[in-house]
This record gives C-alpha cells, structure tokens and sequence, in this order.
C-alpha cells in the first residue's frame, strides 16, 4: 500500500470539525430566519460537549482500534491488495458492516447502552449528529467493522471508509432539507430516511439503520418511508443536559437491572435482550409496542365495523 495510506487518516473525524462548525452555524441562522425550533441552547450545548468528550477519547481509542484491525490483519482469509476494485468493495462491505453494528445497536441493551446518547436529544439539527458516545470503542463496537480485516481489507483501507460513513452521516442530520430526488432517495440514506430514525413514535423505532446506503434497509426489511414529522428523542426521555449523565444512564439502568434480576437467565436478557425487555413483562420492547399498536388498530377498525361507521 502507498506510503501516505500509513500517515494519519486525512478523511478523519478531526480534519472535519472545522466545516461541521461552520455548517452548523449556518444552520443555526437559517432556522432563526425561517423561524424553526430546531435549536435549544442547553441542548445543543449538551450535544457539543458529548461531541467534544468523543473526539478526546477517539484520539486514544484509534490506536487500540487499528492495532486490533493490524493483529486481525494478520490471518487475514484473502490478499485482497489495493486495487481499484478492492477499494469499491471495500466501500460497499464496510457500509454493510456498519448496518449491522447499527441495528445490533437498538435491538442489543449491551450496544444500545452507548448508542443511546446519539438518540437522547429530542431536537433534530446539526449538533444532535455531534451527541456521540464516550462508550462505544470501550464496549467492543469496532468488531463489526473489524471482520472486515479478517476477510482481507487493509486496516487503513476500513478505517478510511469508517472516516467517510461517519463524516457523510453529519448532513443527514437536519430538517431544513426535504426529499430528495427519487434515485437518490431510493439508493441513499438521507435526511428523511434518518429523521425516521430519529423518530421515536412507534411506527418508527429500529428503522432506516443504514450509514451511507439505505439499500441494506430495504434488503432486511427495516425500511420505513417518512410520512409525518417524527417525534425525535426516546420512548421515554431522560430529562437531562448533564453529559456525564447522558454518556452514562443507560449502562447505570442496567446495572441496577442486574443486581434485582432474580436469575441468570434475566440478568443476560438484562444485558443482551433488546431494550425495553424485563424479566416480568413490566416494560415494552420495539417489537411488543408495535405489535401492541397493531393489535389496537385491528381492534378499533373491527369496532368500526361493528358499529356500522365503516362498511366492508
């Protein structure tokens, strides 16, 4: 591979801070002048400061990251090398690795429990795409992504394409653009795709999980078009512009859910069930409440039916 592949990641996070500000920025103006709520000051302050928090400890967690995807390097199943078509499917691998990271992420509490900060906002804007995680290398999400050197890619070819998913996701995070253009839609993931994954109404939870391409969504069956504005934030919000406490909540729930599990069995649903599970049936996963919300239209339409309001 050529020497400057080695050098430090030019597409990395870091180099593009200094547009996300201005972006941002402009955002900010444009939704004074248009006359939006987009913006809450404690909010956006939360988010930057969760944005600060995950860029100093990137810088640290980088080099275990790398070193990890090097070792794997070493049993790698292919030599794939540098080619140009090795680079394009690179691209297309390492986006349908962070698909899986990404669903894994809402349908597993021990993931969810370090994304869950980049969903905690209940404003839709530019600095919510800053509320990152503190957690998320510390807690083994990279291993999505290094498969992706057992099979062959070069470490640096992954991290560069990691770099491109994470930088793209940033404009996506707005409601100052509508639709786009069908193709584009179809194929892409955009901001409509990903405000329904922002939003927490039932319809829309664990939908549109895709980084650069939502065709993954489509294929898997978790894609959800956007129909009304979502209702952004969780299905039951922390109340809380503490970073310390937005980084951490989640993984303190479920601490406090492992020493009352009665058994074995709970504490691993506890930890790696889906969010929302509970050994009692007292709370509602994603699945439970669309089903519930299913089973209650059901029930109002055959109502409606009974009472002669709809005919058949």
């Amino acid at each position: 591979m050529p020497e400057f592949i080695f050098t430090d990641n030019p597409l990395a996070i870091h180099y593009a801070i200094p547009a996300f500000v201005v972006l941002l920025l402009l955002e900010i103006g444009l939704a004074m002048w248009d006359g939006r709520d987009s913006y809450d000051t404690k909010d956006t302050i939360s988010s930057l400061a969760m944005g600060v928090g995950n860029a100093v400890i990137r810088l640290f967690t980088k080099i275990i990251v790398i070193g990890v995807y090097f070792f794997l390097y070493q049993y790698r199943l292919f030599d794939l090398g540098y080619a140009w078509w090795v680079w394009v499917l690179c691209f297309f691998v390492e986006d349908l690795a962070y698909y899986a990271f990404h669903r894994s992420s809402h349908e597993i509490r021990y993931f969810w429990a370090s994304h869950v900060v980049h969903h905690s906002s209940q404003r839709y804007n530019l600095s919510t795409a800053l509320r990152q995680t503190w957690t998320g290398s510390l807690s083994g999400a990279f291993l999505f992504s290094a498969t992706l050197a057992l099979i062959g890619f070069h470490p640096i070819m992954i991290a560069i394409f990691g770099s491109v998913s994470l930088i793209y996701q940033f404009w996506i995070h707005t409601e100052l653009i509508d639709k786009l253009w069908a193709p584009l839609e179809y194929v892409f993931n955009t901001p409509s795709h990903h405000r329904v994954h922002h939003g927490s109404d039932v319809k829309y939870l664990d939908r549109n999980h895709g980084g650069v391409l939502i065709i993954w969504d489509r294929l898997f069956g978790t894609f959800t078009p956007e129909e009304e504005r979502p209702t952004y934030g969780l299905v039951t919000n922390i109340k809380t512009h503490n970073p310390l406490r937005i980084a951490t909540h989640e993984w303190a729930a479920i601490g406090r859910d492992l020493r009352h599990a009665p058994d074995w069995r709970s504490r691993l649903g506890y930890l790696f069930g889906p969010p929302g599970w509970s050994h009692d049936g007292s709370r509602r996963t994603s699945k439970q409440l669309q089903a519930d919300e299913a089973d209650n239209t059901r029930r109002k339409y055959t109502e409606s039916i009974e009472k002669g309001q709809i005919s058949t």
